[in-house]
């Protein structure tokens, strides 16, 4: 009998948690760091693009190349996930915790490119489903909300900014509010469209690194 999409999600969910728990992954804070040391202990090598900063002609490469977020393989070498170079610390660990997934569940393929040409299919849905709750367990979202006093249907855009200061968490903000819709926390569509980094700098203040850079720059 063939496995229904809704459960081939939840097993994803369960497979992320039951790695968490192997690894002792306690909090939604999952760094980089974290996740270099379980792509050690699986035998995964780990391989940026382009290969040097320093290589102008590598950044473009072929279109394929410049939608690249990661991509696993298994062949001859052993596992191997390659990522782009520039992604950012929330991007970055998430791209490693979705080609996790590829590793546990899909390493009978030779490799799974993960791009927006494909983010539709089942099993790169699944490697999302598998990301967030790994970095973000969803039990743990729905009790930390709730204890910032939100309501289904209620959630704003302060409580997700809140809620990503407090944790620290390194899943973006646009997984919080995919999340936060998916679970009916949130009215569809009231998510969209919110400058994240700017609603946190007016509840929060300017950042240290902004006001040492402005400084620098009065010099």
């Amino acid at each position: 009998m063939c496995e229904s999409r809704g459960d081939y999600y939840k097993r994803m969910k369960t497979l992320a948690r039951e790695l968490r728990a192997e690894y002792g992954l306690a909090t939604p804070r999952v760094t980089r760091s974290d996740l270099r040391g379980i792509y050690r202990e699986e035998g995964i090598r780990i391989d940026l693009w382009p290969p040097s900063p320093m290589n102008g002609t590598c950044k473009t490469g072929t279109r394929k190349l410049r939608n690249l977020r990661g991509a696993y393989f298994n062949d001859e070498f052993g596992a191997s996930v390659l990522i782009s170079r520039y992604l950012p610390e929330d991007p970055c660990v998430f791209t490693m915790a979705h080609e996790l997934k590829h590793h546990r569940v899909d390493n009978h393929l030779r490799y799974a490119w993960c791009d927006a040409s494909n983010e539709n299919e089942m099993v790169e849905i699944g490697a999302e489903v598998f990301a967030a709750e790994l970095i973000f367990p969803e039990t743990d979202f729905l009790d930390l909300l709730s204890e910032l006093g939100v309501a289904f249907g209620d959630c704003q855009p302060e409580h997700l900014v809140r809620l990503k200061k407090e944790t620290r968490t390194t899943l973006s903000y646009a997984g919080l509010a995919k999340r936060a819709e998916f679970l009916q926390l949130a009215t569809k569509k009231s998510l969209q469209g919110i400058k994240w980094k700017l609603l946190e700098e007016q509840i929060y203040g300017e950042p240290v690194y902004k006001r040492l850079r402005r400084q620098q720059r009065r010099r």
